[in-house]
């Protein structure tokens, strides 16, 4: 923020004998300044690590009003890229003895302000511009009291008071840099009859008159001057007095994108892993910039590798250690970048516009692109005709006043937001026919999802007579009781033809009370349909789209539906605008959302989220919902609504460190009795460090799956910790398909003493073996609640096998387990089923069913099918070989028992129960599986 790097920089003086190194050494931490949304990356870099030049080129006379070209055809540009120190170099025909005034302009976005930060550190640093003994940088917002030139120094920098070099004596202005940033929000009149003539650096006066004199040397002409502007502003300054054009243009190459988004992205303070992952990360984005994508025409514009850079550190590098922040609040953060402060000028040599409601960028940016936002969100669509955009953005103007503020917005604003599509841009103009015009999407798509919301949640998309009932009450509550006086005012906003309508005058504020209460209905209830719209139920959930926009999609293309666009992010974005902070960010950028406003919404919001989370939702839909509420940041809410929901079923979702952090933010905002009957999270991709952080969720569950993850042993330990906090109270706990092996399944088992809880334990091809099962059976004993032992499909022998099954036997509550898929011998088999059974007198009564095979002893085990199911639905990730000698051995199982059978009809159910084993072991041996049946293991 160039403003307040330039607000103040003079402190007490020192001992230092020269002024200018004092000048020097404050400059440089001033500018060294980061603005708050540079610690969006964690603070791990310094500014002159990250920056990268953006191609600036000098600009003709006749050529400077020139838009920028495509940055996909910048290489045809005849104009060489420059420096800034190489266009301060005096030129041929500028009069010797006179300082050069350099213009330096680009559209919004495109690196003004950087690079001015980055001349001024390399200045103080000896660096550039080394022939200047002094540099005076000033904000032109900042300049507002009439003084004299030398004061305006002294009062910035207190250390320069009465230097030298600013008496105008002699030549030696000839060594003073003064730059000017911003210089479009100043009115420069370069009229001799509106602006004197003034050589005298003492005498006070305008500092818009202090600059026209700088600029026309009349006013220490030896001084250089650098002032910095947007396009829209080129003309207050005439052409005699510019010795120079220069035109920043952006990144027009993916190769500087490239050096931008590792200098972003590749500081994570030494952390290997995380370079690497940062490094992935650049590969891709470069893969997408180089195809030629929408994304390299947004990253024309440095701000919007800004955003890039912020939105995916958002979504790799989150950390329970980082402070808290949002999708919404990354937005709302580059909008207060860009257009902080801004107030949307005309052009005209009218009086400087004053700094308030009416008069803000952002909300002329709201109600012109948010419109036009809202409208492509309403029916589907991301792409816009030039004819559409004219029918927006221009709207019914009708003073000259409304036309100059449009004609300014145009030049300046809505390239930022709005440019050419990428396949409309590729093709040459003759070849669009009259029907076929260029169309115009959003530079990223995320932005027409948030303008589209905050259009509606600012009330932007009201009706005219909600918006008149609410101008009508503030008034009558202004007027008090005084009938006269509220007829007075209702005559300036009604006709009085039709004050009928209203009947009772008195009545008015409830009336408007009921306008109200029904537009924030309307507006939760928009925000939980579209969260729920049930033909989106097929997309991945919103955090993965988002990175899919920035990294491209590498292998198969997603399936086009004919449903239309989806909208996922806009009624997240809707939520996070009523977060307390972001609504403080909005105000400083005269969009104020009032705080009766979010209390009518979230009440609203509460009852219908409630409402649609009584259906059954998909886990994206489970996934998205989380995320809105974690963009909420609203505790009670979260509480209210998390209160209605029993199981979170996240299965096949891939889980990043971000998504586990929301999950346990959200679920950290209930009270601790909050229990969720299951947790699923299999499928996942689940990691060690990914465990870390859901640990605090994991203690509100009862039913916790983890299936098929990437478990190793290390994880066992967090699990173990788990399951003997008191906190905690997990019933059922599925570790399948996770890489456990024997040490970490010890490790489990030593919370088995301790932990009185769990009745289910599945630990099914885990990598378990002989050591492990019987760790296990030894531990059994000193836990009386577990039921239901799953060990299927490990590398457990006959010995073990039967140690476990006399564990088991010998606890009082296990009723069955599985030992299906084992290294078990027939004899083996027939053993562990005779163990199984009750001993009669003198041993223990109990029947434990152990399922070992297709077959319990000479008769048909009761879950033969769902043994067969469970490995039809995973012998696709297990050991093929492996899986087919199990079913040839249950084959010869079958026929041994089948052989014992003296009645036809138990003989026809082996038949059946064979039929459906050589179903799937032919299904193996031509590599098509059955379709998932659900079974749940």
């Amino acid at each position: 923020d160039f403003l307040q790097m330039t607000r103040y920089v003079c402190s007490t003086s020192t001992l230092t004998p020269d002024p200018l190194e004092i000048h020097k050494r404050r400059l440089f931490l001033w500018f060294s300044h980061l603005p708050q949304e540079e610690k969006q990356f964690g603070g791990y870099f310094r500014p002159e690590t990250m920056h990268v030049d953006p191609l600036i080129l000098e600009r003709k006379t006749e050529e400077k009003a020139g838009h920028i070209c495509s940055p996909f055809h910048t290489h045809s540009d005849p104009s060489p890229a420059v420096n800034i120190e190489h266009l301060l170099e005096p030129v041929e025909g500028w009069s010797e003895g006179r300082g050069m005034n350099l213009l330096l302009y680009g559209a919004v976005g495109t690196g003004k302000s950087t690079v001015v930060r980055k001349l001024v550190l390399d200045w103080c640093q000896g660096q550039t511009l080394t022939h200047f003994k002094l540099l005076l940088p000033f904000s032109c917002e900042d300049l507002s009291k009439a003084t004299s030139l030398r004061d305006l120094v002294s009062r910035k920098y207190l250390h320069l008071k009465k230097h030298p070099l600013l008496s105008g004596e002699g030549d030696q202005a000839k060594d003073v840099l003064f730059l000017f940033n911003g210089m479009e929000k100043m009115r420069l009149d370069f009229r001799i009859g509106s602006t004197e003539l003034c050589s005298d650096p003492n005498e006070p006066l305008a500092p818009s008159i202090l600059v026209v004199n700088l600029l026309r040397k009349y006013l220490l002409p030896e001084a250089s001057v650098l002032v910095t502007t947007r396009l829209s502003a080129l003309d207050r300054i005439p052409e005699k007095y510019v010795s120079r054009y220069a035109q920043i243009c952006g990144f027009n190459d993916p190769d500087r994108q490239r050096a931008y988004f590792a200098g972003r992205l590749l500081q994570q303070s030494g952390k290997s892993t995380r370079d690497q992952e940062a490094q992935s990360l650049i590969e891709l984005l470069y893969l997408n910039l180089q195809r030629e994508s929408q994304l390299a025409t947004a990253c024309f514009l440095p701000s919007y590798c800004w955003l890039t850079c912020a939105t995916l550190h958002f979504l790799h590098f989150t950390d329970a250690n980082a402070p808290i922040r949002t999708l919404t609040g990354i937005y709302t953060s580059f909008l207060r970048l860009n257009f902080g402060g801004e107030v949307l000028g005309t052009g005209a040599e009218a009086s400087m516009p004053s700094l308030d409601y009416q008069n803000s960028l952002m909300l002329y940016v709201v109600r012109t692109v948010g419109k036009l936002a809202f409208d492509g969100v309403t029916y589907r669509r991301t792409s816009f005709s030039e004819e559409e955009l004219e029918q927006w953005i221009g709207g019914k103007t009708k003073t000259d006043e409304e036309l100059r503020q449009l004609a300014v917005f145009r030049t300046d604003v809505l390239d930022f937001f709005l440019t050419p599509c990428v396949e409309s841009s590729k093709r040459f103009p003759e070849e669009l026919s009259e029907t076929d015009q260029r169309r115009y999407v959003f530079a990223v798509p995320a932005m027409q999802e948030y303008l589209a919301a905050l259009y509606v949640v600012l009330g932007e998309n009201k009706s005219a007579l909600e918006k008149l009932s609410k101008q009508v009450s503030v008034a009558i509550g202004q007027a008090g009781e005084d009938v006269g006086a509220i007829v007075g005012i209702l005559s300036k906003f009604i006709p009085l033809r039709i004050f009928a309508v209203f009947n009772l005058l008195k009545f008015f504020p409830k009336i408007y009370d009921k306008f109200s209460s029904h537009n924030k209905g309307s507006i939760a209830k928009t925000m939980a349909s579209e969260m729920f719209r049930t033909e989106d139920s097929h997309n991945e959930d919103v955090l993965d789209q988002v990175e899919q926009s920035l990294l491209g999609v590498h292998g198969p293309q997603p399936q086009q539906t004919t449903e239309g666009q989806a909208f996922e992010l806009y009624p997240i974005f809707m939520g996070g605008l009523l977060h307390y902070g972001n609504r403080m960010l909005l105000q400083q950028l005269g969009c104020t959302i009032q705080s009766a406003t979010v209390v009518q919404i979230t009440r609203a919001l509460r009852k219908y989220l409630v409402r649609e989370l009584s259906k059954p939702q998909p886990p994206e839909e489970v996934m998205d919902l989380l995320v809105l509420l974690y963009e909420f940041q609203n505790p009670r809410l979260t509480a209210e609504v998390l209160a209605s929901i029993r199981s979170i079923r996240l299965s096949n979702i891939r889980m990043t460190s971000l998504k586990c952090f929301v999950l346990s933010s959200v679920l950290s905002c209930t009270p601790p009795s909050y229990q969720l009957q299951e947790m699923d999270l299999s499928s996942c991709m689940l990691t060690h460090d990914m465990m870390q952080m859901l640990m605090p969720a994991f203690r509100h569950t009862r039913n916790l799956n983890l299936q098929f993850n990437s478990l190793g042993p290390e994880s066992c330990i967090l699990l173990r910790d788990l399951l003997v906090d008191p906190k905690s109270s997990i019933k059922s706990l599925q570790l399948c398909d996770n890489p456990l092996l024997d040490s970490g399944a010890l490790s489990l088992l030593e919370a088995l003493p301790e932990n009185q809880s769990l009745t289910h334990l599945s630990l099914m091809h885990t990598g378990l073996g002989d050591r492990g099962a019987l760790g296990l059976a030894e531990k059994l004993q000193s836990h009386v609640g577990l039921q239901d032992l799953n060990v299927a499909y490990n590398n457990i022998g006959d010995n073990a096998a039967l140690a476990l099954v006399d564990a088991c036997r010998e606890h009082p509550s296990i009723h069955t387990v599985h030992l299906y898929l084992n290294q078990l011998s027939d004899v083996g088999k027939q053993s562990l089923y005779v163990r199984g059974v009750p001993r009669g007198p003198g041993g223990s009564d109990r029947r434990v069913r152990v399922l070992a095979s297709v077959t319990e002893g000479s008769d048909i085990s009761e879950d033969w099918h769902p043994i067969l199911d469970v490995i039809r639905e995973n012998a696709s990730s297990w050991d093929r070989q492996r899986v087919q000698q199990q079913l040839q051995a249950f084959l010869r199982d079958l026929e041994w028992g089948r052989q014992q059978q003296q009645s036809i009809w138990k003989r026809l159910h082996f038949r059946r129960v064979e039929k459906g084993v050589r179903q799937t072991l032919r299904m193996l041996e031509k590599d098509s599986l059955f379709p998932s049946n659900g079974f749940s293991k």
